[in-house]
């Protein structure tokens, strides 16, 4: 599927939210407990703004000095408030947003599909164990590949354009966070779900392009699980349909 079919079914998503009680108390739940979180680091960033910024630098005494150091000031207020919405989604996830993005794709799945694909692995600790196994690399691997591109840019000229990058860069990977939902419920090998990420990264970059919009990537992010959930089962049928037409 093509990059507009990513944005497409980001909306779709949301659609289906508006239509189901149970989706919207969920997606709602993470959509407000991310902005109560950033509330909370945005009130503590306000409360040691001019710490920090005489950390970076003292206010000068020359008038023009001055005035970049009000501009500098500016600049390092919105950068916390940014570092600020990224954290508490972060907290958000670790504290129980994960749980509720499975919740939400298995509410999805059954209304789309009418049942809930699951596979065992003999017995619940082992199945445990095997989630955590696959689902580390998945977790570490954007946080290494950021670590690279940072220090990429820095120890060269290609920081400008890492700049422009790095952004991209994350809103796949936080799209691949939703779209790989169902895979992970079916315990499908890690590396085979990464190399389903490579081939579909037109989609996953139309899909995680509503992330970039200020205030309203929360909103997308929160109701995100739906349309991945439903572009899975679009494409499962669309496989079943191609299987069964190539068997007759």
């Amino acid at each position: 599927m093509s990059f507009f079919d990513g944005m497409i079914y980001n909306l779709k998503g949301l659609r289906w939210a508006m239509k189901s009680p149970k989706l919207l108390m969920l997606g709602l739940t993470r959509f407000f407990a991310v902005i109560f979180l950033t509330v909370i680091c945005g009130s503590i960033i306000i409360a040691y703004h001019q710490e920090i910024l005489s950390l970076l630098w003292s206010k000068p005494q020359t008038d023009w000095l001055i005035l970049i150091w009000h501009l500098l000031s500016w600049i390092v207020s919105l950068s916390l408030f940014g570092l600020s919405v990224i954290l508490s989604y972060l907290a958000a996830q670790i504290l129980f947003g994960a749980i509720i993005m499975d919740i939400m794709s298995q509410v999805t799945e059954k209304l789309a599909t009418g049942k809930v694909a699951h596979k065992s692995q003999g017995g619940v600790f082992r199945q445990f164990v095997y989630l955590v196994s696959q689902e580390a690399p998945r977790a570490v691997f954007p946080i290494l590949l950021t670590l690279v591109l940072v220090v990429i840019g820095w120890l060269t000229p290609l920081g400008p354009l890492l700049t422009v990058l790095s952004p991209f860069v994350a809103i796949t990977f936080l799209a691949w966070d939703n779209t790989d939902l169902i895979p992970a419920r079916q315990l499908m090998p890690f590396k085979d779900r990464f190399r389903f990420l490579l081939k579909t990264l037109p989609f996953h970059l139309g899909f995680g392009l509503w992330f970039l919009l200020p205030v309203l990537n929360i909103l997308f992010l929160s109701f995100a699980p739906i349309g991945a959930t439903l572009y899975h089962v679009d494409l499962q049928k669309r496989e079943n349909r191609s299987t069964n037409s190539r068997l007759d």
